[in-house]
């Protein structure tokens, strides 16, 4: 995974917390519809069928954003390294000639000093 391309990461990533989250509310359902099952009264078992259907519902919609949400992060992230390869780079060239016969002249100038 060290060589993947991120975006590939994230959307891997939005995959599982997909999978898990409508795991979870697969389960929330069942218990919801095992409630029901087990209820004495019609309005009580009414109820805890819609809170299964309506548990659900908003698990889907909330997997649907996750999923909207990475997919709009890894194309966002791939278009931007897109455009940063295909930027060339300006790469500037310094002169350090100059630099080099002031150090030199330093030098000589200390040299004869000394003599």
């Amino acid at each position: 995974m060290a060589d993947a391309d991120l975006d590939v990461v994230i959307r891997q990533l939005a995959r599982q917390l997909h999978t898990g989250l409508m795991t979870r509310a697969k389960e929330r359902r069942d218990r919801f519809n095992g409630l029901a099952a087990k209820a004495k009264s019609k309005e009580t078992a009414d109820r805890f069928k819609m809170l299964a259907k309506a548990t659900l519902e908003q698990a889907t919609a909330a997997a649907k954003r996750l999923q909207m949400s990475a997919d709009n992060v890894a194309d966002s992230y791939a278009r931007s390294m897109r455009i940063a390869a295909n930027t060339p780079v300006a790469v500037k060239v310094e002169k350090k000639a100059k630099e080099k016969p002031e150090k030199k002249a330093a030098k000589k100038t200390k040299a004869k000093k000394t003599k």
